[in-house]
């Protein structure tokens, strides 16, 4: 899950894996597998480096499959 705001600047959840698509339209419109639109204040390049650092994390503390990188 990635934390994005609304236009209003209420914050919400949303699961990076069930993203689609990302446009700027000017606004940023991300558009789910379901078909379910999102605008945001973030921008697309803002979206993706949030996914990558969850799924960073994922990676490395999820599921105690593996552990931390030494010196984190």
């Amino acid at each position: 899950m990635i934390k994005l705001n609304r236009l209003n600047n209420t914050e919400y959840f949303l699961n990076s894996d069930i993203i689609e698509t990302i446009e700027m339209t000017p606004d940023t419109v991300i558009t789910t597998v379901h078909g379910k639109k999102y605008v945001v204040l973030e921008t697309a390049d803002e979206i993706i480096d949030r996914i990558a650092e969850y799924r960073k994390r994922i990676y490395f503390f999820g599921a105690g499959a593996l552990q931390p990188p030494a010196g984190s």
